[in-house]
């Protein structure tokens, strides 16, 4: 199974994060090129060598406007000062505009919201009322877009991450002294396991960092048996007594299928309306879920209704359980553990004379299948006003199980 590791023994931030992702594609200027030309205003992003403590990893430099913004958690997100803001809505209105794929935007947009509700809490102000300072958040936009689209690039089956280490002590913000994790990064940290060594007394994972693994990363847990083919290193600005950096290991887990541990938490439904049950269901699965899924039943009294069933992993059943809480009318939930075999999955891009399309494969237990990924061939049809079937016919034909060689 292709899959990502993340070591996060000094903390995370978005342009660590980005820079050690960055070191695992095969072409990076090619992929500088294309963040530049994203169209976020003002930014340019480029990626220089960088050693620290004896290791040589890659630095990412966000100039806005022509100049750095410096470094730290808190100057990303201000609720106020003399500065010109860029409130929520905003930044979504720039995302949407940008030139990257869907599903870029989409998980953009989703790491911003975990933000925006992790400020939202801390200045006790409802989400449309958060700002953004202006030149920090373009910095911010441009990590967070270019970590979303380096792991579209990289496309892992499954992305697994360390502990977090957080740092310690006290960083100085507009609001003044704050203790480290700094508020909404611990708000955003919740349900991850996170830890100081107490060495380091400064802020080691920022708001967009912990955003970032927060919804990427499937489990939070120690290197598995994995067999690595690329090592990413992903340097920070500041020095300390050890490398600052973050690492990003990419490879196969083999692993044991039939060990593969997972949480599925149902409730009946029969009080809400189809449009609020399908909202939950999005929400859960934005939230990390494994899959979501409803069944129409029969209820009490003759009332027709639904089970709505999440699978998750069981390392955040508890968030999973309290969001089905927050969005749904349910009263109670049931819990099962159940063990599952999965195949191991693969994504790889083939070229049609309309244009890339990815196609995802499996295999294991005696068989072996793939199939075209519908939004790429989808996109393709309606852009170039052809039916799904003309661009079907390009890609192999291999919807059914076949016989594993």
């Amino acid at each position: 199974m292709r899959s990502l590791y993340i070591e996060c023994n000094m903390g995370a931030a978005g342009d660590m994060l980005m820079a050690a992702l960055l070191e695992l594609v095969d072409d990076r200027k090619k992929f500088l090129d294309r963040l530049n030309a994203a169209g976020i205003p003002n930014v340019a992003v480029s990626a220089e060598p960088s050693k620290k403590c004896g290791i040589t990893g890659t630095h990412i430099t966000v100039k806005v406007g022509g100049r750095e913004e410096g470094a730290g958690g808190c100057h990303h997100h201000e609720h106020h000062d003399n500065h010109h803001h860029s409130g929520y809505s905003d930044i979504e209105h720039i995302i949407d505009h940008l030139n990257i794929s869907g599903d870029v935007k989409k998980n953009a947009k989703a790491v911003y919201a975990l933000i925006a509700e992790a400020e939202s809490h801390v200045h006790g102000v409802p989400v449309n009322q958060i700002h953004f300072h202006e030149v920090g958040e373009m910095d911010a936009v441009a990590d967070i877009v270019g970590a979303c689209m380096l792991i579209e690039e990289l496309a892992p089956d499954l992305i697994l991450a360390s502990p977090i280490n957080t740092g310690s002590g006290h960083i100085h913000c507009a609001h003044g002294e704050l203790p480290v994790p700094a508020p909404a990064t611990a708000r955003i940290l919740r349900d991850i396991p996170i830890y100081n060594d107490g060495i380091i007394k400064t802020e080691l994972c920022t708001p967009t960092g912990a955003a970032l693994l927060k919804h990427f990363v499937g489990k939070f847990t120690n290197m598995p048996l994995i067999t690595v083919s690329k090592i990413g290193c992903g340097m920070g600005k500041k020095d300390f007594p050890q490398a600052n950096c973050v690492r990003a290991y990419l490879g196969d887990i083999a692993g044991d299928s039939a060990a593969d541990e997972v949480t599925e938490l149902s409730c009946n439904l029969d009080d809400m309306t189809p449009e609020a049950v399908s909202f939950a269901q999005e929400t859960l699965l934005r939230e990390g879920a494994l899959d979501v899924w409803v069944t129409s039943t029969g209820m009490k009294k003759g009332r027709m209704g639904v089970m709505l069933t999440c699978l998750c992993d069981n390392a955040v059943k508890d968030r999973m359980a309290s969001s089905i809480f927050k969005h749904t009318t349910t009263l109670g939930i049931r819990e099962t553990i159940c063990r599952r075999y999965t195949l191991q999955r693969e994504s790889k891009q083939i070229q049609t004379s309309y244009g890339p399309v990815r196609i995802k494969s499996a295999q294991g237990c005696g068989v072996r299948k793939s199939k075209p990924e519908y939004d790429d061939v989808a996109k393709i049809a309606r852009e170039n006003n052809v039916p799904l079937q003309a661009v079907l016919q390009q890609c192999p034909a291999v919807y059914m199980p076949q016989p594993d060689d």
